[in-house]
């Protein structure tokens, strides 16, 4: 499968952005990367790149979007105050695929200083590759999305 992912990120996330960057196939998907920035390893704020990145999925202009800071947590906090945005920090292969089967999180969130390179990969692969099971869960999702409305 062909991607369009968004990608962004503050100063703390900077070089994992740039090593996710290198890899244009992951497992059986192919990526087209649209990075935001930031664009160096000096001290940034991240709602700019979560606005950005939340931006582009929710217009369609790509299909999914990555966001990285210390901890995820003020990113996805960031990026969910969009309608049509679901975006979890994740740590994990396992939390990537629940992510996706159970939330059908369109923006993934890495915590760049709990996650390494290595675990990176397989993290974004688990979640390109699950599939969000609808039924029960597609009923928590219109749930969330009268809250938003």
């Amino acid at each position: 499968m062909n991607y369009r992912i968004a990608i962004g990120t503050d100063h703390r996330g900077y070089e994992l952005k740039e090593f996710l960057k290198e890899n244009h196939t992951i497992g059986c998907s192919v990526i087209d990367w649209i990075d935001v920035g930031a664009q160096s390893s000096h001290r940034t704020d991240y709602p700019p790149f979560a606005l950005q990145v939340s931006s582009l999925v929710i217009t369609n202009e790509v299909d999914l979007g990555i966001l990285l800071c210390g901890s995820g947590i003020g990113m996805a906090i960031a990026a969910n105050r969009f309608a049509g945005i679901y975006a979890g920090v994740v740590w994990n292969e396992q939390l990537a695929q629940m992510a996706k089967e159970d939330d059908n999180v369109n923006v993934l969130v890495l915590p760049a200083d709990f996650v390494t390179q290595e675990q990176a990969l397989p993290i974004v692969r688990s979640w390109l590759s699950a599939t969000f099971q609808a039924g029960r869960y597609q009923q928590r999702i219109e749930m969330i999305d009268k809250i938003n409305s």
